[in-house]
């Protein structure tokens, strides 16, 4: 038996140099990680005891491209935390708990190593004459060193280590706590009468969870009979709340669904998430902000706390009048429903005291009856579709967008390693036949994934010194619905749009066109991130668009005319309610990073009041958000969730274009490609945005495709300052 060499130490010898997972064992992790950090700190000594002066080529670019031996920890630490979120294990947390405090304190012994900045302090004083990139990659260089407390005083560092090493192992908990809590919990059925009201889909999807997890060989109940399993996994968690008639267990399911992590047990995230706002703050004020929003904002294109808030607002005034005749007209068909008045449907004396009346629509119900008045008002419901959208043909008609638009193709390689059968992985070739990019795509949900819809890279693109164009690998991880023992992957039109979503990402990265790693792709301001994104979500309603590819997977009959026109006449259902949600998080995440002093508010309540401004339906005191709000407290959108929205008024005003001109013309297409897509953080975003556009962006597109009346309400431009001057300031 030969002996085991890590894989990390050597070339890979995999195609395109992918990460060859078939051959990483757990302990080659932590190997390459300890020699990942000695090789770092050699050539950060190289760099410093350098006797020459220090210029931009041995100084900057020296940190920059690290390759070859030196990138080590960079090529370890992407595959190991892209795992920790995709298929993590027991083992794996364990040996993240162990490396993120000894990873954070190296991150640390760099950003803070007086002799390395002051090389780079130098540069920025003194350096030839740079090219656009070049200056970009020195100021952020110098600004992410000065922002990382290398200005700092000896005591200042060292209370700055401590509050960093602490943030980062906190954020690494709440992480590990909702994965656990969110995958605990199961709703078993043995009654099937208490299926009534679920589509054939879900209850397929259910029985197969049953089968998993109560006749898996080698369990107690390997004979534990007929049953049906949902959990809180969004393809089964959200057509259980949409289309079951049990008032009861639809309580049940969102009253688990929101209430995760704040019971009281070891994975109750309540502590956590009040000691990671004081500890973001501390560090904002510790580097001389007031606030971490304010911190936080330096660097996005929003630019202050001031039109953040100006963004918000303006959402709610133009958003609010249309999301209350919205609840109203939801609330009258609740209470013209028979089952409201249903026995069955009373409840209990500690219920009422709560205010859960039978007679009063609750959160549970909200699904359920938005469902019953989409199919009033436009005959149309998710389960019509989902026999056009098989994942398999989703998956043609997003990459024959990508070809239509940009010319390039997708083809399966199965010689490229995956680390789990669900993932696919294929090469991606540029219109004129080169190779341009790597792309996994991961789709449904398992026990050791993360809930949500994400995009990732295991190697970023950049240009070596040699000359040669290293393209990328990028990934998008989702949790769409699985196929059954009877059925293939059925999506719903909410799910093509996640791929869709995830796939703009993923453009953002394959397009990448830059000379430096940490500006390609998507290596941009967190506001301005989503618009690749966002934009792709477009294409989901257009007729032009749908009849490549939604076909009866039984029939193969195309998605009916009259079908496609219900569902762009159903395009603005609940649309202005759904805004509202997403401003209220965005409150939510004001309001915690915008503390100037100590935070020792109760959660839960302070959330209530956090986002009431936004919130039209019924608060429960026992619900709660931020413990599983993971952007705001694990996934870096702290004090940027409103990035969502910021960059919806983008992707509305981009796409406004591409109706103009047509949805697949290809100059807007290449315009698009070239001007954003391609150039990564290289050049301010407006700047990049106002190349593509030939001005800057205003609401009234977004207004437009929502079908809110703007009426005696000036234009609102997204990057509109205090002053009458151009705007200033991404996962």
């Amino acid at each position: 038996m030969s002996e085991h060499k890590n894989p990390f130490f050597e070339p890979y010898g995999t195609p395109h140099d992918t990460v060859p997972f078939d051959r990483i064992r757990l302990e080659d992790f932590e190997e390459a990680f300890m020699e990942g950090i000695r090789r770092d700190n050699e050539q950060i000594e190289k760099t410093i005891n350098n006797p020459e002066k220090p210029t931009f080529d041995n100084t900057i670019i020296n940190t920059e491209e690290d390759e070859g031996y030196y990138d080590l920890l960079s090529r370890v630490s992407t595959v190991f935390f892209n795992l920790l979120s995709a298929e993590t294990n027991d083992e794996m947390d364990a040996l993240a708990q162990k490396m993120q405090p000894i990873l954070t304190q190296h991150a640390n012994d760099v950003r803070l190593n007086p002799k390395l900045f002051e090389r780079i302090r130098q540069v920025h004083l003194h350096h030839r004459k740079l090219t656009a990139e070049e200056k970009m990659l020195l100021d952020n260089c110098y600004e992410g060193f000065v922002r990382s407390g290398a200005l700092l005083d000896e005591a200042g560092k060292n209370q700055l280590r401590q509050l960093t090493e602490e943030a980062s192992m906190l954020s690494l908990q709440f992480s590990q706590n909702l994965l656990k809590e969110q995958k605990a919990y199961s709703l078993d059925i043995t009654d099937e009468k208490q299926l009534d009201g679920l589509p054939e889909t879900a209850r397929e999807a259910a029985a197969l969870t049953w089968k998993e997890r109560h006749n898996a060989v080698g369990t107690e109940n390997q004979t534990a009979g007929q049953g049906w399993t949902f959990t809180l996994d969004y393809p089964s968690y959200s057509p259980f709340m949409t289309y079951s008639t049990q008032r009861e267990l639809r309580k049940q399911m969102y009253m688990a669904r929101n209430t995760v992590c704040t019971h009281a047990n070891s994975e109750n995230n309540i502590e956590i998430c009040k000691r990671l706002v004081n500890l973001r703050r501390e560090i904002a004020q510790l580097l001389g902000y007031k606030t971490y929003a304010d911190y936080v904002l330096k660097r996005r294109m929003a630019s202050n706390t001031r039109n953040v808030y100006k963004l918000l607002n303006n959402l709610i005034d133009a958003y609010k009048p249309t999301a209350q005749r919205e609840r109203e007209e939801l609330t009258k068909l609740y209470m013209k429903s028979p089952s409201t008045k249903s026995s069955s449907e009373k409840p209990s004396a500690k219920d009422s005291k709560k205010g859960h009346q039978a007679d009063k629509m609750m959160p549970w119900d909200s699904g359920f009856y938005s469902h019953q008045l989409q199919m009033k008002k436009y005959n149309l419901d998710a389960e019509m579709l989902r026999p056009y959208f098989e994942l398999s043909k989703v998956i043609q008609g997003v990459f024959g967008l990508a070809n239509k638009l940009y010319g390039i193709t997708f083809k399966e390689n199965k010689e490229i390693p995956v680390y789990h059968p669900d993932v696919k992985a294929y090469e991606v070739f540029d219109k004129d036949g080169g190779f341009l990019a790597v792309f996994y795509a991961d789709f449904h949900p398992r026990k050791g994934k993360q809930g949500g819809a994400w995009m990732t890279e295991y190697q970023g693109q950049y240009i070596d010194r040699k000359g040669e164009n290293v393209r990328p690998h990028v990934s998008v991880v989702m949790n769409l619905t699985k196929p059954t023992e009877e059925k293939p992957a059925l999506l719903t039109l909410g799910e093509v749009e996640t791929f869709l979503h995830e796939f703009g990402h993923s453009l953002h990265g394959m397009f990448a066109n830059t000379r430096f790693e940490s500006l390609s792709g998507t290596n941009v301001w967190w506001d301005f991130v989503e618009l690749p994104s966002q934009f792709m979500e477009n294409f989901a309603i257009e007729k032009d668009f749908l009849s490549t590819f939604a076909f009866h997977y039984q029939t193969s009959e195309p998605l009916p005319d009259e079908l496609i026109q219900r569902i762009v006449k159903s395009r603005n259902f609940m649309t202005a309610t759904a805004c509202l949600r997403q401003v209220s998080l965005g409150l939510l995440d004001m309001a915690y990073y915008t503390q100037k002093h100590e935070f020792a508010d109760d959660i839960i309540g302070f959330e209530k009041k956090a986002w009431k401004k936004a919130i039209l339906g019924e608060q429960l005191e026992e619900t709660c958000m931020t413990v599983q709000f993971s952007h705001i407290m694990a996934g870096g959108y702290a004090a940027g969730y409103y990035s969502y929205k910021w960059a919806e008024v983008l992707d509305a005003d981009a796409f406004s274009v591409f109706k103009r001109h047509g949805i697949f013309d290809q100059k807007t297409a290449q315009s698009f490609r070239d001007n954003i897509l391609s150039k990564g953080g290289t050049e301010h975003p407006m700047t990049l945005y106002k190349r593509f556009r030939g001005g800057e962006p205003t609401i009234e597109a977004l207004l437009k495709r929502n079908g809110i009346k703007n009426k005696g309400r000036q234009q609102t431009r997204t990057d509109r300052q205090d002053k009458p001057r151009k705007s200033a300031d991404k996962k």
